[in-house]
């Protein structure tokens, strides 16, 4: 490999924004990742190699030695942050920018990348971790710039807002800006946004994997998991109720909760208090548009518009690993919760790619 660019993986997840570092360019080469969530960390293994993952606290790990590197990627966890149910901005998780920046300070890199929810770059913390680039914090030789990007623009099957950071040592300047590839409105020199049904045309629209969920065993320090599985093996069914089926069945295309309405047998009660609030749950997905965001729970279509656009059931873990981007090469390791919650977490890969394309060129 010519002029190989290391990579340190913070927050790491199972490995997405990684996956779209190395779609962009075979330059990039993981040196190390940090991960907590151990069936997280196995997916990561799975997927680029052993011994390559911490699974544990960033805190603990940072005790130790950290590797030099050409560039540092990561998504500190941002529960506190997003726009879903109550903010907390005294949530814990919301400091590990800290160790970010620590970490930073110590590998010395050429450029970093931070990825976030939206609301991250309008937070106390965001306005911190800028005061650690003056000359009083303890990142004077670095700077960033930040922008708000839709996934959809750069090529991803699903419409999701993120903070983007992309940091640069002051001796070599910025790297410039992430280049839009899509739009919505077919601008001059752009592709269309890609569709749910781009993204979701060779996937069966029966689930047919049920039976390798079993099959397959992963041993990860001392702890046996399921799988890992192949993408493409996720194309798991659910068991529904009969007050599920009922409901999905009078739903139609592009439809949402509301259409129950004429039925009240088919009604929650909180939706029957509550005429208003998100017309998204139960929704279908469309066809001929992005998903909306891929989300942890995206297997339960109360949780939002994440039935399929036609069957009568929530999509599966294979078509939302597809509308995130993920490669039919990437693994996957633990229960269904543990890999929606990885899934949901993570960079949509061509994200992580526009990313990739960015740094590969200054570097």
């Amino acid at each position: 490999m010519s002029n190989p660019i290391t990579v340190l993986d913070l927050f790491a997840g199972a490995g997405g924004l990684t996956a779209g570092l190395h779609s962009a360019s075979s330059r990039f080469k993981t040196v190390g990742a940090v991960e907590w969530d151990k069936a997280a960390a196995a997916s990561y293994e799975a997927t680029y190699g052993q011994n390559l993952v911490y699974a544990g606290d960033i805190k603990e790990w940072l005790r130790g030695e950290v590797p030099t590197t050409d560039v540092i990627v990561g998504g500190p966890p941002c529960q506190g942050f997003s726009s879903l149910g109550k903010k907390d901005v005294e949530d814990e998780r919301n400091s590990l920018w800290r160790e970010y920046a620590e970490t930073i300070r110590r590998a010395k890199p050429k450029f970093f990348v931070v990825e976030n929810v939206a609301e991250f770059k309008k937070s106390p913390q965001y306005l911190q971790f800028k005061e650690e680039t003056s000359k009083e914090g303890i990142l004077p030789d670095y700077d960033f710039s930040a922008d708000i990007c839709n996934a959809a623009d750069f090529g991803a099957a699903q419409s999701r807002r993120r903070t983007v950071i992309v940091g640069w040592h002051r001796d070599l300047g910025s790297p410039g800006e992430l280049v839009r590839t899509h739009s919505a409105g077919g601008e001059p020199g752009l592709k269309p946004w890609v569709t749910v049904r781009d993204a979701l045309k060779y996937a069966p629209r029966d689930p047919d994997r049920d039976d390798v969920f079993s099959t397959y065993r992963t041993e990860f320090l001392g702890k046996q998991y399921a799988g890992s599985f192949a993408v493409r093996d996720l194309h798991w069914s659910r068991n529904y109720t009969q007050l599920s089926k009922d409901r999905f069945a009078v739903i139609p295309p592009g439809g949402n909760r509301r259409a129950l309405e004429p039925y009240p047998q088919l009604m929650s009660p909180c939706w029957t208090r509550h005429k208003t609030g998100s017309g998204d749950v139960m929704g279908r997905l469309h066809w001929d548009r992005p998903s909306v965001t891929i989300r942890t729970e995206f297997f339960k279509p109360e949780k939002g518009r994440y039935l399929h656009p036609e069957e009568h059931r929530a999509i599966t873990h294979y078509e939302a690993a597809l509308l995130q981007g993920f490669g039919l090469e990437h693994r996957f390791v633990g229960s269904r919760t543990d890999i929606a919650r990885q899934i949901g977490n993570a960079v949509p890969i061509p994200l992580g790619a526009a990313i990739g394309r960015l740094l590969a060129t200054a570097l």
